[in-house]
């Protein structure tokens, strides 16, 4: 695919080629993300002001913007300096006073000629009962009442940059649109009334109303299906490049999986058949397998994935789990130690603190084949590491990976299918529009025995009844976690450090009775702290978010989070998953400082109410946006300036579909469509799908 279409050209021009725009304004633009006369074209009004004209302001509302045709009165010049110079003019049925501070009288008398008639339009306030408009925004004669719009609108700016010059360069941007071919599935856009992308580009910037800012307008719903589809596209294209890579046919017997099953006390769950099936299907494919597993907290990602490991090794290979960080690597061992044993299959960990002889003999295994499946941190990707037959690799906690590691990790086995695990239930939209390259397995279902856990809010002056709770509940036998938010003191941050926390429940419960795991601790530290808690020794783990993810005590039954406001819905939802895994009843106290924002109260609240990690995610999607809930930095998400992911989640799945249908029947997009939307990806910036045809 050569060089950007010639027909692009004039968008991409240097911005000082759009009238009104000089050198200064050209450097102002960017700070709300305008580089060229394209990103003009993206950056639509947020808003209108009204400038239909009225016979009179009598009776409107102080406040109001008003478009209205006066006869010049009177002037009043300033009679000292700072005092303002006033102007009397009279509609059909009233005086309005114009107030004008530093003006130069014969530039108002030039505006305002005493006998003419003028259209002024602005803001109308009332002084002692006296109609007034101070620096009137527009004062026009009635030839020039055309030019101004019904419907002004307003854009976003930054210090120094006018809406009067926005307007302006908006509309030099609007001026080089081009005829562009439709890259749209016909009877999509017949369906959704959608005009043209030119017309759509004029109709954006024009609102008649406040109806036409909203998103659902035609012209606005066709612009933000551009964006979410050339992220689609893109993401398709990314995915056929992938599965053209070949795969190999991993086919097992399916032996093993049935003695793993057999000898569980309980019968998987529905989902978990379902996805495990998928997934089988997928490696039995002679394309690569790319695939999402994606399940709420104690939905049984773990059991799924080791079903599939196994379908690996029946078939001759080897397999193996990655985890983000050394403490999980060691539990997935744990949990996994079992099921292995079922099935007669060598289960082998290797992180970076294996050395020396040991280490050797796990590579030599390794190589041989001897070892089944392998458990590991991103260690196991190292240059010394060989595996005699690798099929399948399975990546716990995805969000930790991005695309690029993604794209790194088939290279270690000739054609290793991938399967990727997070926790984190993802809206629709967001995983589509950072997994589109993917396939998707839910797991929607709880496994029987899982118990519910009781959540309740309490505000921080409440803490020695907590405290005194929990030396009920140690007396008992039972366990539980303190999660606090920050490892040491802070003078900025009144946040309880961990270590606080931790000396102070030591002062109440006993020496013996409470461990400290937080991120600034040594691995074999934090292990020791660990190993201590799993086996019983310490009744209570004061931690920081180190163990949001995945570690599983099923003797602890309470979980009790510090300055719960401060933590993300997604992070309070996966603690408090931390808990519910034995037979025991669970609670999760949350702690807060009052008084709480409204939006505070209202995560909370959705906490409170449910235990569905995808309602929880919808709402936590509802009140904070798609970058920060994933962090925009890391999240790989695309930033778009149209498209609202969470209002319009149902056109990401429309776009999903309609991409990967146009690849399907042209792959090198050659049909007049096809071209159509290749000059699309260039417009849209989508430079990785562009390299991506090249290679494709």
């Amino acid at each position: 695919m050569s060089g950007r279409p010639q027909i692009l050209f004039p968008l991409f021009a240097e911005l000082e080629a759009l009238p009104g725009i000089g050198a200064k304004t050209a450097q102002l633009l960017p700070q709300i993300g305008v580089a060229r006369p394209r990103d003009l074209l993206f950056t639509l009004p947020h808003s209108v002001i009204d400038r239909r004209p009225v016979r009179t302001v009598q009776g409107v509302l102080a406040g109001t913007t008003v478009t209205v045709a006066v006869e010049v009165r009177a002037h009043f010049p300033a009679r000292r300096r700072g005092t303002p110079s006033r102007v009397v003019v009279a509609d059909e049925a009233t005086d309005i006073q114009l107030i004008f501070f530093h003006a130069k009288g014969d530039w108002l008398q030039r505006q305002l000629p005493v006998g003419e008639r003028r259209v002024i339009s602005g803001k109308l306030e009332f002084f002692d009962g006296q109609a007034q408009i101070v620096h009137p925004d527009h004062i026009l004669t009635e030839a020039e009442v055309p030019d101004l719009p019904q419907f002004e609108p307003v854009y976003p700016l930054t210090a120094g940059l006018s809406q009067k010059l926005m307007f302006k360069a908006v509309h030099g941007a609007l001026a080089r649109v081009p005829e562009l071919e439709e890259w749209i599935d016909p009877s999509l856009k017949a369906r959704e009334g959608w005009p043209d992308w030119a017309a759509a580009v004029r109709r954006a910037h024009a609102p008649k109303g406040l109806d036409d800012l909203a998103a659902t307008a035609p012209a606005r719903a066709r612009l933000a299906y551009d964006e979410l589809f050339a992220n689609q596209l893109t993401l398709a294209l990314a995915r056929r490049n992938k599965r053209r890579s070949k795969g190999r046919m991993t086919k097992g017997s399916g032996a093993l999986a049935a003695q793993v099953l057999a000898s569980l006390p309980y019968a998987p769950t529905g989902a978990q058949t379902r996805a495990a099936q998928e997934i089988l299907a997928d490696m039995a494919s002679d394309k690569r397998m790319h695939r999402l597993l994606q399940g709420d907290v104690g939905a049984g990602k773990t059991l799924v994935a080791f079903l599939a490991l196994l379908g690996a090794v029946e078939a001759g290979g080897q397999g193996v789990m990655m985890a983000p960080t050394e403490i999980l690597a060691r539990q997935h061992m744990e949990g996994l130690t079992g099921l292995a044993a079922a099935a007669g299959v060598r289960l082998e960990v290797l992180t970076g603190r294996d050395k020396g002889a040991e280490r050797r003999r796990k590579l030599e295994d390794l190589a041989s084949g001897a070892i089944g499946i392998l458990v590991g941190t991103h260690a196991v990707f190292q240059k010394d590491i060989f595996f005699n037959d690798l099929r399948l690799v399975v990546i716990d906690e995805q969000h930790r990976f991005g695309v690029a590691q993604r794209m790194e990790l088939g290279a270690k086995g000739e054609a290793t299918d991938t399967l990727v695990m997070t926790a984190t239930p993802i809206p629709r939209s967001l995983a589509l529009a950072q997994y589109g390259d993917m396939d998707v397995s839910v797991l929607d279902e709880k496994p029987p025995g899982r118990k519910p856990v009781k959540t309740a809010l309490l505000a921080n002056d409440r803490i020695p009844e907590v405290v005194a709770h929990l030396r009920k509940a140690i007396a008992e036998g039972r366990q539980a976690y303190w999660v606090c938010p920050l490892v040491e003191e802070s003078e900025l941050v009144d946040l309880t450090s961990a270590e606080d926390r931790f000396r102070h429940l030591r002062a109440e419960l006993g020496e013996g009775a409470v461990g400290l795991v937080h991120g600034q601790l040594t691995p074999t530290e934090k292990d020791t702290a660990m190993a201590d808690f799993v086996a019983g020794r310490t009744r209570v783990l004061v931690a920081t978010t180190v163990i949001e993810v995945g570690v599983n005590v099923p003797n602890a039954s309470i979980m009790v989070i510090e300055r719960a406001e401060t933590f993300g819905l997604a992070q309070l939802h996966q603690l408090r998953g931390r808990v519910g895994r034995g037979s025991a009843d669970s609670t999760c106290l949350m702690i807060y400082q009052p008084p709480l924002s409204e939006t505070g109260e209202r995560r909370l609240r959705v906490l409170r109410e449910s235990e569905d990690g995808f309602r929880i995610a919808e709402e936590d999607l509802a009140i904070r946006g798609a970058g920060d809930m994933i962090g925009t930095a890391q999240s790989g998400l695309p930033r778009f300036r149209v498209a609202d992911l969470e209002r319009q989640s149902g056109l990401m799945a429309v776009a999903q579909s309609d991409a990967r249908n146009l690849l399907e029947k042209d792959p090198d997009l050659s049909s007049d469509r096809g071209r159509a939307a290749r000059v699309m990806l260039w417009m849209m910036e989508q430079d990785r799908a562009i390299k991506l045809l090249a290679v494709g």
